[in-house]
């Protein structure tokens, strides 16, 4: 069930429950589609409260797990920059500040394979589980922690 027929169920979920997130797109989709949280009613983007892994914040709900394509991502904004929400091909989840640590390309339009995302400018490897770069690239990029309950993904705010 996507978010539009959650909220349609009234099932209690709201635009308020995304908690000023803001999806803005799906790398990797089949076909582009209207993201079901953007639009009239959304909220302002997040703001900044030390939501990186181990870093103080609750989880927010972003999406259904179903609006995140396998194998590719979903764009949220936040106060701090954009973060990458990622689905691989077993359904994990993972969360990034969407920027490679190389020259600062989107990763949410990279290719998802296993643990990794490529960044799409100049193929550097970056590790889903914690940002870092696989050798013999050096560099890292945030992550952020991020869960699947009940078919909904959350994200650490």
């Amino acid at each position: 069930m996507n978010v539009s027929a959650l909220l349609a169920a009234g099932n209690g979920a709201s635009l308020d429950s995304v908690a000023g997130t803001e999806v803005i797109g799906s790398a990797r989709s089949p076909s582009p589609q209207p993201s079901p949280i953007k639009g009239e009613g959304a909220t302002p983007p997040l703001p900044p409260r030390g939501g990186g892994v181990g870093g103080e914040g609750e989880f927010r709900t972003l999406c259904a797990l179903e609006d995140i394509p396998r194998l590719g991502s979903r764009v949220v904004q936040s106060a701090a920059g954009d973060i990458a929400v990622f689905r691989t091909a077993d359904d994990a989840v993972f969360a990034l500040h969407d920027k490679c640590p190389h020259k600062g390309g989107p990763l949410s339009q990279g290719i998802v394979h296993g643990r990794q995302v490529a960044c799409p400018l100049h193929g550097w490897k970056i590790g889903l589980e914690d940002g870092n770069a696989a050798a013999p690239d050096i560099g890292c990029t945030k992550p952020f922690a991020v869960k699947v309950e009940d078919g909904l993904v959350l994200l650490k705010v």
